[in-house]
């Protein structure tokens, strides 16, 4: 508690000295430079900001690669950047802690119009983390973007949101975003097709978080997982058992851990059931990591090691 209020009262005090200081270039609507200010919320919506803004744009992203987005605290040249902006794009899902969490908290003491925050995930069906008796029932699961056909809706919603608020270069935001589109259109294809010559029987896929339910659900993959969502109980006993039990029944041929989380609890998996750890980590909820440093090369790289470890083979 003491932390939240520490938190709020350091909000407040940004935007106070923000709001007496002004700001030229947000009265203009542009940068000074001519550019669309943008905020993003994390770094997977700022390469997505990037590749169809082009120069157009002038981008600042808040959660950096290796920091939890769903309990961000921003920092003084976050709230600064925000209240500047002229367009914010976020995730939605929770991911950003919801319509209470950290991100509207921070419009809200920049006095930004919250019109100018777009949700970039409206057309994504909600899939929810928990199920019968588990006390994250109700919790919508925020990683939609795993899965390519989501990040192609996620484009479609930047580039409208890009040429509403910037309708003279309507253009070229259209050009960029149809060129990338392709890629992901493209990338869609593969994960369809790479998975589909995967053995039946091998379709099982076992990940520490249950961070994967669109991209499993979209391409006809099995889920197990060691906990539901990053909580202060992650690889207990009682839940490394249920996936133990949940392997001997579904024969997986390997186990993978994420790029971001303890590796232990997976190991511990790994020796009790028999099930190799594959070699190469999953990324889930940031780009940045070795091969996988834009939103098209971690899609690519996830899909590599997915078809290795579960029977295809890696291009």
């Amino acid at each position: 508690m003491r932390k939240f209020i520490v938190g709020i009262a350091m909000l407040s005090m940004a935007a106070f000295f923000l709001a007496a200081c002004g700001s030229d270039d947000k009265a203009s609507g542009e940068g000074g430079d001519g550019k669309l200010k943008v905020v993003t919320s994390f770094t997977i919506i700022e390469d997505m900001a990037k590749e169809v803004g082009g120069d157009n744009v002038e981008v600042t992203n808040l959660v950096p690669t290796g920091t939890d987005p769903h309990e961000y605290e921003p920092t003084p040249d976050d709230i600064k950047a925000a209240t500047d902006a002229d367009v914010l794009f976020y995730n939605g899902l929770n991911l950003e802690g919801g319509e209470k969490g950290w991100f509207f908290k921070m419009l809200d003491s920049t006095g930004q119009d919250e019109e100018n925050a777009y949700l970039l995930t409206e057309d994504v069906e909600p899939m929810y983390i928990g199920g019968g008796d588990s006390e994250h029932e109700e919790e919508i699961n925020p990683h939609a973007f795993i899965d390519p056909g989501v990040g192609i809706k996620m484009t479609e919603a930047l580039r409208d949101a890009f040429v509403e608020v910037d309708p003279d270069n309507k253009e070229e935001y259209e050009k960029s975003a149809e060129e990338y589109l392709k890629q992901l259109k493209e990338i869609d294809k593969e994960y369809e097709e790479r998975i589909n010559e995967i053995p039946e029987e091998n379709r099982v896929f076992v990940t520490s978080e249950r961070a994967f339910q669109y991209m499993t659900s979209h391409y006809g993959l099995k889920e197990g997982w060691i906990w539901e969502i990053d909580t202060d109980e992650n690889g207990s006993t009682e839940q490394i058992t249920s996936l133990v039990e949940f392997l001997e029944e579904n024969e997986a041929p390997v186990v993978f851990t994420e790029s971001n989380v303890d590796p232990r609890p997976m190991e511990t998996v790994s020796n009790e059931s028999g099930v190799p750890n594959f070699e190469d980590p999953i990324y889930s909820d940031e780009i940045g990591g070795e091969g996988a440093d834009t939103y098209l090369s971690y899609l690519e790289y996830n899909i590599d090691v997915i078809a290795e470890g579960l029977g295809g083979d890696k291009e």
